[in-house]
C-alpha cells in the first residue's frame, strides 16, 4: 500500500495528567503514516487524487491544540479518528505522539505511544 509521511510535526497543546502540564502546555511532536491508494496521483498528477499532507498537518495541529486530554493515548485516537472522518481515502494510519517534555525528573529523549489503526469497516 502507499504511504504519505508527516514526520516530527511540532505542535504546542495542552496535555497531561498534572495540571500543570494542562494549564502552562508543552511541545508535542508528532508523526503520521497515512497508507492510501495513491496511484491515480501518481498518473493524473493532480492534488485532488492525493491526500494533502499539508492540510493534514493543519487538522493535527487543531486537534491537538483545541482538545485537552489527559493521555496521549487519548490524543492520539482523537487525531487518528478526526483524520478517517475528514480523509476517505486514508485506509490505514500509524501515528506517533512524542512528548519531549513528559515530567518524569529523569534524562530521556521523549516518552510517547504509537497506534496503528485500519479504518473501521463502514456499517450498513
Amino acid at each position: 500500500m502507499d504511504k504519505i509521511i508527516i514526520e516530527n510535526l511540532q505542535v504546542y497543546a495542552h496535555h497531561g495528567v498534572f495540571p500543570e502540564e494542562n494549564a502552562l502546555g508543552q511541545r508535542f511532536v508528532i508523526s503520521a503514516v497515512l497508507y492510501a491508494d495513491l496511484s491515480a496521483a501518481g498518473a493524473s498528477d493532480d492534488l485532488d487524487d492525493s491526500i494533502d499532507y499539508g492540510a493534514v498537518c493543519r487538522v493535527i495541529d487543531a486537534y491537538a491544540r483545541e482538545h485537552t486530554h489527559n493521555l496521549v493515548e487519548r490524543l492520539a485516537q482523537g487525531i487518528i479518528d478526526t483524520l478517517f472522518e475528514r480523509c476517505p481515502s486514508i485506509e490505514r494510519i500509524r501515528l506517533t505522539v512524542k512528548k519531549p517534555w513528559a515530567p518524569i525528573g529523569l534524562p530521556l529523549d521523549y516518552a510517547g505511544v504509537e497506534l496503528d489503526r485500519v479504518r473501521p469497516a463502514a456499517r450498513a
